[in-house]
């Protein structure tokens, strides 16, 4: 069982007249992890509804003057062990649909040339987790590095990047070769690692011998996810499964600050 607490503070130096922004803040209900107890408080009104990836969602939106947004999600949520990363069957989209390139995730000549290195036999486990293993080491983990509008062609160029980047860089190789792979992002009990407790990783469809269907991958640590990942939403990048996006009107300089803390209940 998690115990996960995410705290979202944006400040504006000038007062505010309306904000609106999407909340992917509530756990996937997936065949292998359950909520126990979940609470999304906020100002403003949120209405709930599913995306088009089947993802727990709210529409938030605050009207009138304010110079402040703050956005708690917490609760509880037990999460089984999964064995070689593999997905339990229940889904409603086709692979296919997260075989499609965005802007984030486009597989340049760069990135072809790195997954025909690596990439080996193509949508076998065995395969796919030496890629990871390969961005890993190509792409060294540096907080700040990156920002959210970096590519998986820039996180190749530079040389480092976060989360975000090394599943982008895994997205880009598999849609290279036709493989379908989804972005997933979420939280980490990150024990006594570096990493921060907020996550991404991947999603990627294999044909093995006895298997064929959905195992995530932490890119980051080149590893199968378990029971110390828990699952928010699903997409094709970080634009379609981002905790929280939003425009306002107003405000001037806007500082924004993340807390999260994850810890075993």
């Amino acid at each position: 069982m998690l115990a996960i607490r995410h705290e979202t503070i944006y400040r504006y130096t000038a007062p505010l007249t309306y904000t609106i922004q999407q909340l992917r803040l509530t756990p996937r209900h997936d065949a292998h992890q359950h909520i126990k107890a979940w609470d999304i408080t906020t100002g403003g009104r949120c209405h709930a509804f599913i995306d088009a990836y089947g993802n727990a969602s709210h529409t938030l939106t605050v009207n009138g003057r304010h110079n402040e947004v703050r956005i708690v999600a917490q609760g509880l949520v037990d999460v089984a062990p999964l064995y070689c990363g593999r997905l339990p069957a229940r889904e409603s989209l086709s692979p296919l649909v997260f075989t499609v390139p965005t802007g984030l995730t486009e597989p340049t000549d760069a990135v072809r040339q790195f997954a025909s290195q690596h990439l080996g036999t193509g949508a076998r486990s065995g395969a796919l987790m030496a890629l990871a293993d390969a961005i890993r080491g190509s792409v060294m983990y540096q907080s700040g590095a990156t920002g959210v509008t970096t590519t998986a062609t820039d996180a190749l160029r530079l040389g480092y990047g976060v989360c975000q980047d090394h599943a982008h860089l895994f997205l880009a190789c598999c849609h290279s070769q036709d493989i379908p792979a989804r972005y997933v992002s979420g939280y980490i009990h990150a024990g006594d690692t570096d990493h921060a407790e907020s996550h991404a990783w991947v999603d990627v469809w294999v044909d093995d011998v006895d298997f064929s269907g959905w195992v995530s991958i932490d890119v980051t640590h080149a590893q199968f996810t378990g029971a110390m990942h828990c699952r928010l939403a699903i997409g094709r990048d970080y634009d379609s499964a981002a905790p929280v996006r939003g425009v306002r009107h107003g405000g001037g300089t806007e500082t924004l600050t993340v807390r999260v803390d994850v810890a075993s209940a």
